[in-house]
């Protein structure tokens, strides 16, 4: 028997939550490790972003020198409510195409679903939230796969366009230059306190569920060319990834990193996820934390969901929060 709809919390549903429930970063880089030099031995066109530095979307090149950006992201529930939960995922499986400086096109649905416990009314829910967010972005969805699952779970593989010339990608970061977030840190343990408590934050369903459509042109607008989104592997461990992939060091301003409302009492309440916990322990022998205590260190890895763009340069509205440097002895470090 199906649950009554007016009663169901989807986050009971499942064992994580949106980008918390990711496979952690080192065990993930272990295991696609001796896959990035694999490829065809007569490709059909160049691959320009691929698996080497773990990039936000793959892009090949296309004639007249622009590129088709892919990517795909899923995920179990974040919030409850059906509709919200279609929102934030296709949200966030749309930023990859923006963290690449790109425009998505055509998106397809991917959903798993426990058709025995949960009511096919709240797929479809899941289903009309995403559609109206790619809406929102001007990108069609043309159709999907679905499957019968043990845990729900919705997301969107996306095709978008991009000019090579402009790409962002996160191995570009040129010491000198300042680092910029487009949206404040908080989201995960805000979350966590919401799946435990049921107290949801209008502040954080607001910033999941906003596009890095405007960020990205933005970014574009100014010139910049490195970039990333902050999702699953918090603050510290993308900021890792990019500046270890450049060859730089990232130096953040930690009382200039802006937070959602009720982040740090949810912090404070013990509402951490394990994903946030091993992503600072991921970072951690890599990085001088020594100007911060462990709360801090956590709030900077907390896990986040649809987060804001990374940016290794200055955008209108988006607070700057350090700089890249000259590699040093760590590859990140918070002051």
């Amino acid at each position: 028997m199906t649950t009554a709809p007016a009663t169901v919390r989807l986050t009971q549903y499942a064992h994580g939550g949106g980008c918390a429930c990711k496979i952690p970063p080192g065990e993930l880089e272990a295991v696609v490790a001796g896959l990035t030099g694999a490829g065809p031995a007569d490709p059909v066109t160049r691959l320009v972003v691929g698996l080497d530095d773990g990039d936000d979307a793959a892009v090949v090149e296309l004639p007249g020198g622009q590129g088709l950006v892919l990517t795909t992201d899923f995920f179990t529930p974040v919030v409850d409510d059906a509709y919200d939960f279609g929102r934030i995922a296709a949200a966030n499986a749309l930023s990859d195409v923006y963290a690449m400086g790109g425009t998505p096109v055509v998106a397809v649905n991917l959903l798993g679903w426990p058709r025995d416990v949960l009511p096919a009314e709240l797929a479809a829910e899941v289903l009309r939230g995403g559609l109206e967010v790619a809406q929102q972005a001007g990108c069609h969805v043309g159709g999907g796969h679905s499957i019968d699952d043990p845990e729900p779970k919705y997301g969107m593989a996306v095709t978008g366009l991009v000019d090579l010339a402009r790409l962002i990608r996160n191995d570009a970061a040129v010491a000198g230059t300042p680092l910029s977030l487009t949206k404040p840190l908080g989201v995960g343990v805000l979350n966590n306190r919401m799946k435990s408590t049921g107290e949801v934050s209008a502040e954080a369903l607001a910033s999941m569920t906003a596009l890095n459509a405007e960020a990205s042109r933005a970014a574009l607008a100014a010139g910049i060319r490195a970039g990333t989104d902050v999702t699953g592997f918090g603050l510290l461990g993308h900021l890792y990834k990019m500046a270890r992939a450049s060859g730089v060091t990232a130096v953040v301003d930690a009382a200039a990193v802006p937070y959602l409302a009720g982040a740090r009492e949810a912090l404070a309440a013990g509402f951490v996820s394990g994903g946030t916990r091993r992503n600072l322990d991921w970072v951690r022998p890599h990085a001088d934390l020594s100007a911060v205590d462990e709360h801090e260190g956590l709030l900077l890895a907390d896990a986040q969901t649809s987060g804001g763009l990374l940016l290794g340069g200055e955008v209108p509205g988006a607070p700057v929060i350090g700089e890249f440097v000259p590699r040093q002895e760590h590859v990140v470090v918070v002051r």
